[in-house]
């Protein structure tokens, strides 16, 4: 069992917030995934979305593209090498409350 990190990562501890990075995290490269993708796969509303994707992008975990494609905008959304390191700590953080031997 690691001790790396003995408190979660609050930002990244909220539910919906856990979702985004587990997505984000899951895609290679630096070309993250559209809006209204990630909105599908966590499951949530656009306003909902958002308020979590600002407080990832103050905590510098995320960078949003915003750009208008055919007159419209489109937001792509991906994910920093510093939230993937955040997120990989917090993980291993989940990984050691689930390997910690109950007495």
């Amino acid at each position: 069992m690691g001790n790396a990190i003995s408190v979660p990562d609050e930002v990244i501890h909220q539910s919906i917030r856990l979702k985004i990075m587990a997505s984000l995290n899951a895609v290679h490269g630096t070309q993250g995934l559209d809006f209204v993708e990630l909105k599908k796969l966590v499951s949530t509303t656009d306003g909902n979305l958002g308020s979590h994707l600002v407080t990832l992008e103050k905590a510098g975990y995320i960078n949003i593209d915003k750009q208008f494609v055919d007159k419209k905008p489109r937001s792509r959304v991906s994910i920093t090498r510093s939230g993937r390191h955040a997120f990989a700590q917090h993980v291993q953080f989940l990984r050691d409350i689930l390997e910690t031997p109950q007495t």
